[in-house]
């Protein structure tokens, strides 16, 4: 997970070191809050920036709460899901290039 939150700043422009990435498995000869991962900014002035990106990035979507069906096919989709499994269609009916869509079984006599 910091690896990829510091893949996310670094995307900002946002330099960070991460630490303590493997001292959770000595949490219990060590206090847990201790073992803990940590991020750091380089550039203290980036600091509030780096924390609403943050935020955001580790706020809960709405979307996924909500299922939604595809302009493409009408399919009914799961809200955690941004492609129709069934056409590949996302959320706003763009189609991804080289989908192959699936065609219906057919019954064998």
């Amino acid at each position: 997970m910091i690896g990829h939150l510091k893949n996310v700043m670094a995307s900002f422009g946002i330099k960070c070191i991460a630490k303590k990435i493997d001292l959770i498995s000595a949490a219990g000869e060590l206090p847990p809050i201790e073992c803990w991962p940590e991020l750091w900014v380089v550039d203290d002035s980036k600091a509030v920036r780096a924390r609403s990106i943050l935020k955001k990035t580790l706020a809960p979507l709405a979307a996924v709460k909500k299922p939604w069906s595809c302009l493409g096919c009408g399919e009914k989709i799961e809200g955690q899901f941004s492609e129709c499994w069934n056409c590949g269609s996302d959320r706003a009916g763009i189609k991804a290039r080289g989908v192959v869509k699936f065609a219906a079984p057919t019954r064998r006599r």
